[in-house]
């Protein structure tokens, strides 16, 4: 921690005390830390139970999907066309807003089940691109001693390429351990199960209790928090042990031009995957629907005019929010890097605010936005920008220190203050940063939306999904579920075609 954040800490704890003790913010919506500390005492023995249910579930499906996706990864590496044939499985699982699918997790499974799959399914692409990453940039001296030897593709995975991937897999885990946290909230939300942070938060939600309200979140933020450290710790520990002695020469593995009958196999495989997974898991029939049936539901069967109608309209309200909100989210934390290079005291105060937006799981920090700003479109922007800009940030804010002092020169040498420097060199150069930046943040975005419109103003995809889980109209659920990621999956690739378009 620097000795700037040391300091803004104790004043910005001050000042949240004064407004809560005094009900400055929203009539009292903002209890003091006292208060929320209080409270968390009080209900320390139902808070630990749920805090401990949350915990075993993420464990668990923590563990499941970093197996998953280590294995996946080296496959991958290991087999590059099989990584092409899985191109489209590993976006639409990177897209997918896991709020689409809890619904039909918590219908068609019992128990744990629901918790352990999503909490996996949000630990897998950030575990798996890391991965490979790391599996792809191996040491190449070390790769030339292991093949001069007579060792093969085998060998080195096993001597070279897994030791050398330890460093970024343990980075893609700081990312993943916090998803975790959230994708098990996520499956407790409206589960109905007796243990968990998310059925505790359902439950409280009307009972005009902020500081409550507070407690629960802060204490999932706490744990989300605390997996982001232990596995930051651990990265540089394991760093100076795994570091190469030469830079790889080979680019990060990227997915190009594959060619038509390589691109309709990534386009179907996924749909095949649906199916498979349905007849595997043994989910009834009745709620569990299959890709044609979600296509007779909505185009073919009788009541395909009237959902269609429901969907269109529901989009309508969800995209332009969508839209709107990662559009803001980009502008604050390109003004937060900015504001690095210009104020950089003023920045790392800043930093331990955005920080807690960043860990906090959005169904806990929803229903307290809701607290503050009501529920009108403001929270739901709120919630957006607050998922989307710190995941820009740190990408844009790279992007800025990673400008060549060199490129400065020109307008250093005519006496160019901060500002100019920035505005001149500093921003265009991290242009290609804020687009991907958009591309990586635009499926939060979505999430973002969608879980206030389910916690918050009932409209827009997420209040039909919830509408149509109370109605038990499980084609419609499964309906919401496809259309979000296909939403998702096109933000992504309009932002990526974008992003190799825009000049380096």
């Amino acid at each position: 921690m620097s000795r700037t954040t040391a300091l803004a800490l104790p004043g910005l704890l001050a000042l949240w005390e004064v407004a809560g003790r005094l009900a400055l913010v929203a009539d009292g919506a903002l209890p003091a830390p006292s208060a929320i500390l209080f409270r968390a005492w009080t209900d320390r023995s139902d808070l630990a139970g749920h805090a401990a249910a949350t915990l075993h579930a993420s464990a668990v499906g923590f563990a499941a999907g970093v197996a998953v996706a280590v294995l996946a990864a080296v496959a991958f590496v290991r087999w590059p066309p099989l990584g092409r044939a899985f191109h489209g499985v590993n976006v639409a699982l990177f897209a997918l807003p896991p709020i689409a699918l809890a619904p039909i997790l918590v219908i068609a499974f019992e128990g744990m089940t629901p918790r352990y799959v999503l909490a996996a399914v949000s630990v897998y692409f950030p575990t798996m691109t890391a991965m490979a990453l790391g599996l792809s940039l191996a040491d190449p001296r070390a790769v030339d001693v292991v093949r001069a030897y007579g060792g093969g593709a085998g060998a080195v995975m096993r001597l070279v390429r897994l030791r050398g991937a330890v460093p970024a897999l343990i980075g893609g885990l700081q990312t993943a351990a916090p998803n975790a946290v959230l994708g098990a909230i996520l499956a407790e939300f409206g589960s109905g199960a007796r243990w968990g942070l998310g059925g505790y938060l359902v439950g409280s939600l009307g009972r005009a209790d902020p500081a409550r309200l507070w407690a629960i979140g802060l204490t999932a933020t706490a744990m989300a928090g605390l997996a982001y450290a232990v596995f930051a710790l651990i990265g540089r520990r394991a760093a100076d042990g795994a570091r190469a002695v030469t830079i790889a020469p080979q680019r990060p593995p990227v997915v190009g031009r594959i060619g038509w009958p390589m691109t309709l196999v990534a386009l179907i495989l996924p749909f095949l995957l649906w199916q498979a997974a349905l007849w595997l898991l043994g989910a009834p029939a009745l709620v569990a629907k299959g890709p044609l049936d979600v296509a007779d539901y909505l185009l073919l069967g009788p009541t395909a005019e009237r959902a269609q109608d429901r969907l269109l309209t529901a989009l309508a309200e969800t995209a332009p929010i969508t839209l709107a909100g990662l559009a803001a989210g980009l502008a604050l934390a390109l003004g937060l890097a900015a504001l690095g290079q210009l104020a950089p005291a003023l920045a790392r105060a800043l930093l331990p605010v955005a920080l807690v937006t960043q860990t906090m799981p959005l169904v806990a920090l929803t229903p307290l936005l809701v607290l503050l700003l009501g529920r009108g479109e403001a929270v739901t922007l709120a919630v957006t920008m607050s998922v989307t800009f710190f995941p820009a940030y740190v990408t844009v804010a790279q992007g800025l220190a990673m400008t060549p002092r060199a490129a400065f020169d020109l307008v250093d040498a005519y006496g160019a203050g901060r500002l100019t420097r920035l505005r001149l060199i500093g921003l265009p150069a991290a242009g290609p940063h804020l687009l991907t930046a958009a591309r990586l943040a635009a499926p939060r975005a979505l999430l973002g939306v969608m879980i206030a419109e389910w916690l918050a103003t009932g409209r827009g995809l997420g209040g039909l999904m919830n509408q149509s889980r109370g109605m038990l109209d499980y084609g419609m659920i499964w309906s919401v579920a496809l259309v979000s990621i296909l939403v998702a999956v096109a933000l992504h690739a309009a932002v990526g075609a974008l992003e190799r378009g825009a000049p380096r």
